[in-house]
């Protein structure tokens, strides 16, 4: 299956290494996972040619903004350096290998967790080899009221840097996740915590949540994004979220 992991950078807790879509046909997809995708816009992705966000996690009051060009395998990035300086950076994950240590190091894995956050979602139908469990209704952790829990592990033998990992999702009566808990590589206790799944906007064809919050590894989170549009194949306008 395509990597999934979860990798610390600047304090904030990452999770995800990019999966590139599609990789896993309907057909191979959990019945429930595919209906969550396409409440997200799975149907629509192929007319994305390029999306971009501000991704920002309180604390360290971190923001990192990025333009992904998906069918160009082109991604801008500006935020800080290694150094906390502002910079303008530009390549494609298909040349990474010739990118300086900095890209490789920690450009392409905030890319990955930044995006990951914002799509994932879509990246569970995108994903091979998971096991999925409807458990039915259940009391959610934080967010009030009962919701569909959802479990979807990966597979203890995937490679990459956190097989097994299990998310317990939660989705409410519209089909869309509320709420969610990461327990890394199968874990008792949770590593990830969002109390929200929250601010639902639609950006073109798209559905996305815009606020998270809840607790990493033991500590209070806040992630959020902003300035999030979509540009659709044919067209030079950014439809913007609203």
């Amino acid at each position: 299956m395509t990597k999934a992991s979860r990798v610390s950078l600047m304090g904030v807790l990452l999770i995800g290494v990019l999966c590139l879509p599609p990789s896993v046909s309907a057909q191979q997809r959990s019945p429930i996972i595919d209906q969550l995708a396409k409440t997200y816009g799975l149907d629509s992705w192929d007319q994305v040619e390029a999306i971009r966000f501000t991704f920002h996690a309180e604390p360290p009051g971190l923001a990192r903004s990025w333009v992904w060009e998906p069918k160009a395998d082109r991604i801008s990035y500006n935020g800080p350096d290694k150094d906390g300086k502002p910079v303008q950076i530009t390549y494609s994950r298909s040349q990474l290998a010739s990118q300086s240590a900095f890209v490789k190091e920690m450009v392409d894995p905030a890319f990955n967790n930044d995006q990951y956050a914002l799509l994932l979602p879509l990246h569970f139908a995108w994903d091979n080899g998971l096991t999925v469990q409807d458990e039915g209704m259940h009391k959610g952790r934080l967010v009030k009221g009962s919701a569909r829990k959802i479990v979807v592990k990966y597979p203890s033998d995937s490679g990459g840097y956190t097989p097994g990992d299990t998310w317990e999702l939660f989705l409410g009566n519209d089909g869309r996740l509320r709420e969610l808990v990461l327990r890394h590589g199968g874990s008792i206790k949770p590593t990830l915590t969002y109390a929200t799944w929250a601010d639902h906007k639609t950006v073109g064809p798209l559905l996305i949540s815009l606020d998270k919050r809840g607790t990493a590894d033991g500590q209070k989170i806040h992630v959020f994004f902003t300035d999030v549009a979509v540009k659709l194949a044919g067209t030079s306008t950014w439809i913007e979220a609203k």
